[in-house]
């Protein structure tokens, strides 16, 4: 299954390091798990592995959500500690994003990996559009919608996040953007919601790739990759707290654009991956 030289094995070392590295500043920063990150890291380690094409974006994507949890878990106490998050908005989007992350996992166990693809894509360039060109023109009001419009937020979010292997902070922000709320609460909150859709996601495509379990490396759990967990997620998990301080220290319209010229680099990336 192993088909590179020392030096490839080096250069994917060093990227696994440097990913941990980058996903725990972006989760303080941007209050995303830093999926957006981890996944073309994974892909391409995928890809040296010998992984089938078949499962590859899906493996990628469960492994990045398991990742994304303790990661998300430290940006939100940093967060938290600092009192910007929003604790309504956690409780009522817990339940469901969780039914959200499953129906996205039962979705991904079919879907071919190409579509996963752009389904991130596409969400990423509406939010990084948002972030650039919107300002505060891109407002649907100045306050949340009630309780039912909020369950539907939860359930797009966790829908969302399954499909791009995200935790769903990118999503989670811009709908709280959207509706009157600073970029500050909102990356905030975002980390916050983070949490339960990992875990949520990582049940999901464990379950969801168990019967594809002969064409995935050794060491995976279904969708779920153990090895590129172990390397990714101590890393980024410590660096987090350092992301929020950051953070805190940004402009708002400086954390805007410094979000969507993020999601632009990720987005821009797997429209090239689709033509190799």
């Amino acid at each position: 299954m192993l088909d590179a030289s020392w030096g490839e094995l080096a250069w994917l070392a060093f990227a696994v390091i440097a990913a941990g590295v980058l996903t725990g500043i972006l989760a303080g920063v941007f209050g995303v798990g830093g999926g957006g990150v981890v996944v073309p890291v994974l892909l391409e380690i995928f890809r040296i592995l010998a992984v089938p094409d078949g499962v590859r974006m899906q493996l990628c994507i469960g492994t990045s959500l398991a990742v994304i949890g303790p990661t998300a878990w430290r940006s939100y106490r940093a967060h938290q500690a600092r009192g910007m998050v929003i604790a309504g908005v956690i409780r009522i989007w817990t339940l469901p994003t969780f039914v959200g992350v499953a129906a996205g996992a039962v979705i991904a166990a079919f879907a071919p990996g190409g579509v996963l693809k752009i389904a991130f894509m596409v969400i990423a360039g509406t939010i990084a559009a948002r972030l650039l060109f919107g300002g505060d023109r891109w407002r649907l009001s100045d306050d949340l919608p009630g309780r039912a419009g909020m369950v539907g937020y939860g359930f797009f979010i966790g829908l969302g996040s399954a499909l791009m292997g995200i935790s769903g902070g990118s999503l989670a922000t811009m709908v709280l953007t959207l509706h009157g709320k600073p970029i500050h609460n909102a990356v905030a909150t975002a980390a916050g919601i983070g949490v339960p859709i990992s875990i949520a996601g990582t049940i999901g495509y464990a379950l969801a790739g168990l019967p594809h379990q002969a064409e995935l490396p050794p060491l995976s759990i279904g969708f779920v990759s153990v090895i590129g967990l172990v390397a990714i997620a101590p890393v980024s998990s410590i660096v987090s707290p350092l992301g929020a301080r950051i953070a805190h220290a940004l402009p708002r319209r400086w954390l805007e654009i410094g979000f969507a010229l993020f999601l632009l680099t990720v987005a821009s990336r797997l429209v090239a991956s689709l033509f190799v």
